[in-house]
């Protein structure tokens, strides 16, 4: 782990820690260092502009006697940019705590949107008052899409899905919606994502996907796993690894390096063969609590694909890897149980849930015991369950 990756992991976690954490990350790294995490953040999060006046707008971050400015200039059609050296035309001054900001930024969803920050508009008179009907409109447009890198974004999944271009919704596929209602529990949490498969065809770089995760989960790192090396997607919170889905030996060492993980995805090659090398390598990584997802089961029935040409998908592809998991469910009704050794599965699946081509598995302690064993006919008459024998 990196300097800069370390004290941005600090400082996500600081998020929903108490104020001596975040004044701690502070007191080590430098209130210009925690910043710097922080602006990047904001910058990864904010809209696009839609000023067409150019706006510089400051924000200064406190932290007891301390403040660190940082000016942004925001104008329609170009990235935001951080004014370094240039003289700037401030329009608005925006001065917030350290510790409110990263409340903000990786804090609960749920945190306040105002209230916790100083504003001054247009703090010095406008040379040109003919010009002022225009900075007004632009200076609102600049600090909204300011303010919202400052937020946790309260986005659908599906609208974010095509804003970055994933095929996860509206496309061959309708996923976001099953996403949504099983990723909620996990919103608010620092969790450690793996995707497999970045995407991009035709030489593209892709990582449509990993940058829909990252903005979804506000707190959240994202690795995903490409054949190709796609490096040049890095960026805090989101690192792009290369490697083949179908070698257990690497994704093994993968996981021991990145790991362990609270999802895995599995949007990769759909080859039947592949996806179950990657379920039995990945899913001993994945943290009790967490969920293994498999999309596009549909090439179960591709023989291209390594499918079943037939309407019942055979034991080797990825449907087949889903009824044996429940199976594995339930285990302890088997016939052969107690006596028989239990296998990863067996003793950490604790939930299988299916939609149309995609499945979600969930990991914990499947320790439940059902209907004691030596149960029979006499202990069922006793209860009152079966009624005796009429003889």
């Amino acid at each position: 782990m990196t300097a800069d990756t370390a004290l941005l992991d600090r400082v996500v976690q600081a998020g929903t820690a108490p104020d001596a954490e975040i004044f701690a990350v502070v007191k080590d790294a430098g209130l210009g260092a925690v910043v710097g995490v922080l602006v990047d953040e904001i910058l990864f999060r904010c809209d696009a502009p839609i000023n067409v006046m150019p706006v510089d707008i400051a924000l200064d971050v406190t932290h007891e006697s301390e403040r660190h400015r940082t000016v942004f200039r925001i104008v329609r059609d170009r990235p935001i940019a951080i004014l370094d050296g240039e003289e700037p035309v401030i329009r608005r001054e925006l001065r917030m705590n350290v510790v409110d900001l990263v409340r903000r930024l990786y804090g609960r969803a749920d945190h306040p949107r105002t209230g916790d920050f100083h504003d001054a508009f247009l703090p010095t008179r406008p040379a040109d008052l003919t010009e002022l009907p225009a900075i007004f409109a632009s200076t609102n447009q600049a600090s909204g899409a300011l303010l919202s890198g400052c937020t946790v974004p309260r986005i659908d999944l599906g609208a974010l899905s095509v804003a970055y271009g994933s095929d996860k919704w509206a496309s061959f596929h309708w996923y976001t919606a099953h996403y949504e209602k099983e990723f909620a529990p996990y919103r608010d949490r620092p969790v450690r994502i793996l995707e497999i498969g970045i995407g991009g065809f035709s030489g593209e770089l892709g990582g449509s996907s990993l940058k829909m995760w990252k903005k979804y989960f506000h707190r959240g790192t994202v690795f995903g796993l490409d054949l190709f090396d796609k490096s040049e997607l890095n960026q805090p919170r989101l690192t792009a690894l290369t490697g083949d889905q179908g070698d257990t030996d690497g994704l093994v060492a993968l996981a021991r390096e990145h790991g362990p993980f609270d999802i895995v995805i599995d949007d990769g090659s759909h080859e039947n063969e592949h996806v179950r090398v990657s379920f039995e390598a990945l899913f001993p990584y994945v943290r009790s609590g967490g969920l293994y997802v498999v999309e596009d089961l549909q090439t179960s029935y591709f023989p291209r694909f390594g499918g079943t040409a037939d309407k019942v998908a055979g034991p080797e592809t990825s449907v087949g890897l889903v009824k044996s998991l429940l199976d594995d469910l339930h285990h302890r009704e088997h016939a052969t149980y107690p006596g028989h050794p239990t296998s990863v599965t067996e003793e950490s699946v604790v939930g299988v849930r299916v939609y149309r081509n995609v499945a979600f598995i969930e990991k914990g302690v499947n320790g439940e015991d059902g209907i004691p064993r030596w149960m029979d006919d006499e202990a069922w008459i006793a209860l009152g369950a079966i009624p005796p024998s009429a003889d």
